[in-house]
Order: structure tokens, then C-alpha cells, then sequence
């Protein structure tokens, strides 16, 4: 998982989460995406922050090349109704066609009309509220020789992933900046109570660099000892 976030917790400002980043995140940002075979992001998060495909410079296209990846790593999206707009950036501007990851229960027109955009429709198993399954969605991109899998939230699917025991590494950047307001935290979920102890996930800090500008960056490891 890779996310930002005010010192108070909030995940977006002014509605989206780019108003938190900076030139250092932006940066470490990059080099995250060029590390991966595939960019798991949810369908809300990709109206809101109006995704276009992966940019990978020329130098990290041969390191990527070097490593049997390919160029550009393809940006899937999560949606249960294959509910995503065909003219939008995410077909229009994108050198690898974005994979579609959705359920057979979805609307056959709309995953009919996100093919004729380029898309690579994807049908997993539902889960119990008829959203793609989070082991259903990792078998899926495996199946494909994906498995270095970087999610970009947003904070439902981190929360949904969370549930299902998936998230072994968190990239977490810290902006210098208190917010208040009613904005989100990074991860949400229904099954996550505060009740259910279960759903504690113990990480272990990795990392943790200072930008010049205040940012913290921190990179957190599921804790081996928990499992």
C-alpha cells in the first residue's frame, strides 16, 4: 500500500489526496510504480483523483526491461459494477491498457462498453456484498505473472484488503500539514470494529526518512512474529 497523509490523520484535502503531496513524495512515488509488475486502485478513488496510466521515464523503462518487467506497469482497477467512464484519462492517456477487475454479476453492457475503450476486462469471484473478493482479486493478477502489486488506495479497498489479512507492506507519507475538516482516514472498513481485535494487523517500522520540506516517510513491514 502506498498513501499519504496529515499529521492528523486526514487522507485527502480539498477533496483529493494530491493536495498532501509533495516534490520528495511525488518523487518516492515514482520509483514505488517503477518497482511494480501492476497499480491496484479502487474505482472511486479513480474518478476522484482522475487517473491516466502509469508515466515511466525512458532510464526506469530499461531498469524495468533489466528486471523481465514490463514498460509500463498496468493500472487495475477494482470496481463491482464496472462502473468507469471510456473517455476518460485512464483509457485515453496510457500505454498499457488498464485491466478491469470486476465480477460476472457486473453489467454486461458496461464491461462491454470499458473492452471497446481498450480495456482488459477481468471477471473474479464476488464477495459476500457483491464486490470482487480480495483473495479472488489477487489470484487474478497472478494468474498474469503480477505479484509485485502496489495498491494506491483508496482508503475502502486498503480497508477491504486489510480485512482480508492481504497487506504486507505499507508506504506511508506523513505531510507537514494539520487539516481538521471531515476528511477520511487511509483505511475503512465495515468488518473493522473496534471491538474486533482481530482485525489488528501487527506491522513492524522499516523505514523512515525526512524530507527538506517536513514530509516524513515511513515504510512499514507486516510483523513477522504475528504472521
Amino acid at each position: 500500500m502506498n498513501f499519504v497523509a496529515s499529521i492528523d490523520g486526514a487522507v485527502t484535502s480539498g477533496g483529493a489526496s494530491g493536495a498532501l503531496s509533495s516534490e520528495t513524495d511525488k518523487h518516492l512515488f515514482g520509483l514505488l510504480r517503477e518497482l511494480a509488475d501492476v497499480i491496484v486502485v479502487g474505482a472511486g478513488t479513480i474518478r476522484t483523483e482522475n487517473y491516466g496510466g502509469a508515466v515511466i521515464t525512458r532510464e526506469a523503462q530499461r531498469r524495468r526491461a533489466a528486471a523481465g518487467q514490463s514498460s509500463h506497469p498496468p493500472i487495475a482497477v477494482v470496481t463491482a459494477r464496472a462502473d468507469l467512464d471510456p473517455d476518460s484519462r485512464l483509457f485515453a492517456e496510457t500505454t498499457a491498457a488498464p485491466l478491469i477487475v470486476t465480477t460476472a454479476n457486473a453489467p454486461t453492457a458496461a464491461k462491454a462498453t470499458l473492452r471497446a475503450a481498450g480495456g482488459d476486462v477481468i471477471e473474479a469471484e464476488p464477495g459476500s456484498s457483491d464486490g470482487v473478493d480480495g483473495d479472488s482479486l489477487m489470484a487474478a493478477l497472478q494468474r498474469r505473472g503480477l505479484r509485485r502489486i502496489l495498491c494506491e488506495g483508496g482508503p475502502r479497498l486498503f480497508g477491504h484488503l486489510l480485512a482480508a489479512n492481504l497487506v504486507d507492506d505499507l508506504c506511508l507519507s506523513i505531510a507537514p500539514v494539520l487539516t481538521a475538516g471531515t476528511a477520511g482516514r487511509i483505511a475503512v472498513s465495515d468488518a473493522a470494529g473496534s471491538a474486533n481485535a482481530a482485525q489488528q494487523r501487527k506491522m513492524r517500522l522499516a523505514h523512515t526518512l525526512s524530507g527538506d520540506d517536513g514530509t516524513v516517510f515511513t515504510r512499514w513491514v507486516r510483523d513477522p512474529a504475528v504472521g
